[in-house]
């Protein structure tokens, strides 16, 4: 593939503006400047860096994000700023949307993709994707709530009981809840509805994945092979 063309398909600008940061010798491939905008690579696993910054060819790219609270997941935030401020040009300029939606205050596990199937088959409702979160209430958590969560509790607006795929107390005022559906507030609807209320919120995983430990909060980094083959094999097939 041509340099500029990979540059392109990586989200560094049109095929002059790629042809023109070669050219200006901004480019690195394998740590060594190249100034050619029509040298051929193999973009398989490709290494090649902009201005100093190190990147991978990725044919469809996948993130992980420790997202931090007083963000909105939104390109057109209303009162905070948006998580999208926190990823790179690049990333947002080949497409990279957030896999569903965590409220302002919530924090924790977040995925981004430019893939749309993946994005489709995570979000669709008949997929029942489990995702795990770390509720901090107001009030000390029972066996009656627990037992509620589980059964299934009433919500406005929803035909039928929801009930948490797991619930466990982890402390008085702390839970372990896993869910399936993805539905507004949900979690903190579904706490309100056993007389309680949620102080906190923390993803802690979806589908396969748990947020890593080597993500400090407000940080992002790709996912590994690994990880992409446990999240779509495992929960989108």
């Amino acid at each position: 593939m041509e340099l500029e063309r990979l540059l392109r398909s990586q989200g560094f600008g049109s095929r002059p503006d790629c042809r023109e940061l070669v050219r200006n010798g901004r480019v690195a491939i394998n740590s060594e400047i190249c100034d050619d905008p029509y040298a051929e690579f193999n973009p398989e696993n490709l290494e090649f860096a902009v201005d100093g910054v190190r990147w991978r060819y990725t044919e469809k790219v996948y993130l992980v994000m420790n997202k931090p609270g007083g963000y909105e997941v939104s390109h057109q935030p209303h009162h905070h700023p948006s998580v999208f401020e926190l990823l790179p040009k690049p990333l947002l300029t080949r497409g990279v949307q957030a896999v569903g939606r965590l409220d302002e205050d919530t924090t924790g596990l977040l995925l981004f993709t430019d893939d749309g199937q993946f994005i489709h088959r995570y979000t669709s409702p008949k997929k029942l994707i489990p995702k795990v979160y770390r509720v901090t209430t107001k009030h000390a958590i029972d066996e009656v709530q627990i037992a509620d969560l589980l059964a299934g509790v009433v919500l406005n607006d929803e035909p039928k009981p929801i009930a948490a795929v797991a619930a466990e107390i982890v402390s008085d005022c702390v839970l372990k809840l896993t869910v399936t559906e993805g539905k507004y507030h949900l979690v903190k609807r579904m706490i309100a509805a056993v007389s309680n209320r949620v102080e906190a919120l923390h993803r802690e995983a979806i589908g396969g994945l748990s947020l890593p430990a080597d993500i400090a909060v407000g940080q992002w980094r790709f996912l590994s092979a690994a990880e992409i083959r446990a999240l779509t094999q495992t929960h989108c097939a």
